[in-house]
């Protein structure tokens, strides 16, 4: 049988380690910066999550599927973002920061057996945020905004390093982009068949809101 060799282990650089030790350690000694940053990390996944899903909601049933091409282009991408991430990881071994540096670390979050590069939540994040982008400047800004929320907190908590999340930005601006335009024909045809089953179905609430024209 085939053995093939383990990955070998990378270590963070000196500029690397002191900017996590200096968010890390600059959150975890405060707690009046602690406890609202370990809520917020919590609250803030989930959140982002109904948001690329409720973008579908901000369209017109049987009108422009602006809003619902991003919502399915966000969710694909981060879908492909994913994938790769996990191809990186596996190829570029590296160890979360409270296992490399144990004394050195504030752990605020359940420890993740998972490599830390890239990281997963940066990556399927900045991937959302860049496929919104495509679509809607000001929408896209938000998102990334709240992607770059998410990839701080993740060195904040204690659980990856910088260039983690800068990787994992890097990886989810390639699969938007990816999506967004090799990929938008089959965005557009999954719309169009989800549309049939969603617009039906929206059409009476919608018409009940007090204001239609949610977001131009």
């Amino acid at each position: 049988m085939l053995h093939l060799p383990a990955p070998r282990q990378r270590y963070p650089g000196r500029i690397d380690w002191t900017l996590f030790h200096l968010i890390n350690t600059g959150i975890a000694t405060r707690d009046w910066l602690e406890d609202p940053v370990t809520t917020l990390a919590a609250a803030a996944v989930p959140l982002y999550a109904l948001a690329t899903a409720g973008l579908w909601l901000l369209a017109r049933p049987f009108g422009d599927t602006r809003w619902k091409q991003a919502s399915v282009a966000a969710l694909g991408s981060a879908a492909v973002a994913m994938l790769a991430s996990q191809a990186i990881s596996h190829t570029w071994a590296r160890s979360r920061p409270f296992t490399a540096h144990e004394g050195g670390t504030h752990l605020l979050a359940a420890a993740s057996p998972d490599p830390s590069f890239p990281s997963d939540h940066a990556t399927a994040a900045f991937a959302i945020a860049f496929a919104v982008l495509a679509f809607s400047r000001r929408a896209g800004a938000g998102f990334l905004a709240a992607a770059t929320l998410i990839g701080l907190s993740r060195i904040a908590l204690g659980v990856h390093y910088p260039t983690d999340v800068l990787a994992g930005a890097g990886v989810g601006w390639a699969a938007a982009l990816l999506v967004t335009t090799l990929g938008r024909p089959w965005v557009t045809r999954i719309v169009t068949l989800l549309g049939r089953l969603s617009d039906p179905v929206l059409a009476p609430v919608w018409r009940r809101l007090p204001h239609r024209r949610l977001v131009r």
